[in-house]
Parts: C-alpha cells; structure tokens; sequence
C-alpha cells in the first residue's frame, strides 16, 4: 500500500511515520513527487492495520497497491523517473521524463585499442554511454566467453578518454563485486531476469541497473524482477525489450515494441530497447530503433564494431559506425518531434 502525506507534512513527521512502518517489519521507500510525499509500505500485509496508519498525524490517505510490483507501479510514483548517471570526468547524462539515452559499442571488448577506437567513434557519433562485454554468455561453452577484469579496465580506460559512463553484463552474483569496482550501470541480460539471488546483489549497490527482459518473459514478469532490485534499495532501474522468442523465425526474435508503451503506462521506470539482440541481422537494426523511439521509447542499446566480419561474437548484427552515424541523426529527429531529446555527453 502507499501513504499519502499531506502537502504541508514537514521532515520530522515523514522520519516519524517511517519509524513507524519499520517498527512494525516492514519496510518503507519514499517517493518524493511536485506536490505530494507518498510512502511505499511493503511487507507482509498481515501485519499492516491501514486504520491505523491512517490515524497518524500528517496522513492524508491510505491506498492500497493492486499489482503485485509495488515500487515499480506508476500507483507509487505517478510521474516519470528521471535518473542522472554522472560521467567518470564530469557532469552526468539522464534518462527518462524528456530525456534519451544513447547506448554503443563493441558487443564484447576485444582488445584495449579496439575498445578505444570504437568508443571514440560512437560518442562522436551522439552515443553518451558506452558498452562492451566482458563477461560473455555464449550459447556453447567452446566459443569465446570474454576477457574477464582484463576488458572491464579497457572498457573503464576507453570510459575516462570519452567522459562516458559504461554499461557492461553481471552474470554471477560472484562478479558483482569486482564488476561494481569499473562499470556505471550494471546489466542484466535476458537469461538472469529471473536470477533472484543476482537481482537481490545488484539492488544493494547503488549503480543503476538495466533489465533486460527474458526470453519469454511477461511484462508483468519483467517487472516483479525489477521490484527485487527496487526492494533493496537500488531505485535507478532501467528496464530493457530486447525481444522475445514467438513463432516467427525471420529474425533471432521478436522485437515486442507493444511492451515499450505498456511497460511505461503501468510503471514509472524508464523503458529502453536493444534493437541488435532482437534482429540478429544489422540490416533490420535502424528501422527497428526508428521504431522504438517512435513508440515512446527512452533510448536504445546498439552494438557497433569497426569489421563485423572479424567480430568474436554477435558481427552479424553490428552497425558499422558510419551507419550508426546516420542512424543517430534519424533518432534525434524522432525524439525531437515528440518533444524529446538524447542526453549528450558533457565536455571534460
């Protein structure tokens, strides 16, 4: 359920009704909204007497939450979720409300002159947060599987000359820690959306997270896991369509981009899609981002290399940055017309 305080409730009352809620076991996560305070009371039900909270002093109203995900419901927080991810040199990039966010690079950090070439070829392009594997899950164990921490240096290093922050896959709840020590934004790829134990990890660092959602996940799925890592404390959730699997076997999967505006009318975190997973082939990958952004989309996730055909992994489905290039201009243009526009990276 969530607590809905009155507009004049001063600081002093919201610590003491958060007292309150978590002297009884539950716990309480705030929503600071233009006009009003609401608190998110989530816990066993049983233990929550609504008349009661409803008696305290600055309480307006009691309300309870219908879905199952509490604290990714747009019933906890009505408004859009705007997030800052501050760049490794200075100044920070936003996403969601009004703002786009701009996702490119290698789908695995080969080597460290590769990782630096591509990344100054996507930032000058427009991309704002750079990507790369380093941990790569692969379909069979004998093909290439990442450099480990080796790439995560390259893809920090290629970060800090481009003023980007960088976004890279966790696979196991034993990497988070070394992962958390080089990356700005962890992912969650399709195949974990439902690794609770690893959701549960990642919510209690404060890097934001980008969920990708699994493979044959519902929506209503995709976002009770975003709700473990919102559970923990971690608010700045990211969910990800990245396609699923139906009876279509054109491309790898199918982009669902339906899911971009249900996602955001039944909860406040911002929607991104990765166009490149879901095609598998790059001559499908800039329609489908056009798409995407026109569908209310709040940015994208594109893979880029400089020789596909030399790729480790994922070629068939890499831009040429060139392409990326043009391709960026076009996304621009669409966001501008819906009255949106892509972070751009700050100078150093």
């Amino acid at each position: 359920m969530i607590v809905i305080l009155k507009p004049e409730a001063p600081e002093a009352l919201v610590k003491d009704i958060v007292s309150h809620i978590e002297s009884i076991g539950l716990q309480a996560h705030l929503s600071r909204g233009q006009f009003r305070t609401i608190i998110g009371v989530v816990g066993e039900e049983e233990k929550i007497n609504p008349e009661q909270l409803k008696s305290l002093t600055g309480v307006e109203q009691v309300v309870p939450i219908m879905k199952p995900y509490k604290l990714a419901s747009r019933e906890f927080h009505k408004e859009d979720s705007v997030f800052e991810i501050p760049c490794p040199i200075s100044g920070s990039v936003k996403i969601g409300g009004p703002h786009c966010l701009a996702i490119a690079g290698p789908c695995a950090a080969e080597d460290e002159e590769m990782v630096h070439q591509l990344a100054r070829e996507v930032v000058a392009a427009g991309a704002t947060v750079l990507r790369g594997g380093a941990y790569k899950p692969r379909t069979s164990p004998y093909t290439f599987q990442g450099h480990g921490e080796e790439a995560l240096k390259w893809l920090r290093d290629a970060g800090k000359a481009n003023n980007m922050p960088v976004i890279t896959e966790v696979m196991d709840t034993r990497h988070v820690q070394v992962i958390e020590q080089y990356t700005d934004i962890f992912q969650i790829g399709a195949r974990n959306m439902q690794n609770f134990n690893l959701l549960f990890e990642v919510g209690k660092t404060r890097k934001p997270v980008v969920l990708k959602r699994g493979l044959a996940g519902s929506i209503s799925e995709w976002l009770m896991s975003a709700e473990y890592v919102l559970s923990q404390g971690n608010r700045r959730v990211i969910l990800c369509e990245r396609g699923i699997k139906t009876f279509e076997t054109s491309l790898r999967y199918t982009l669902d981009l339906s899911a971009v505006p249900v996602a955001k009318s039944l909860s406040h975190l911002p929607v991104i899609v990765d166009p490149s997973h879901a095609a598998g082939d790059r001559q499908y990958v800039p329609a489908l981002a056009r798409a995407a952004i026109a569908a209310g989309a709040d940015g994208f996730m594109i893979e880029c290399h400089d020789c596909p055909s030399k790729a480790m992994c994922d070629g068939p489905q890499a831009l040429l940055p060139d392409t990326f290039t043009h391709l960026m201009k076009d996304l621009t243009n669409i966001a501008s017309v819906l009255g949106r526009k892509f972070s751009t990276t700050p100078k150093p």
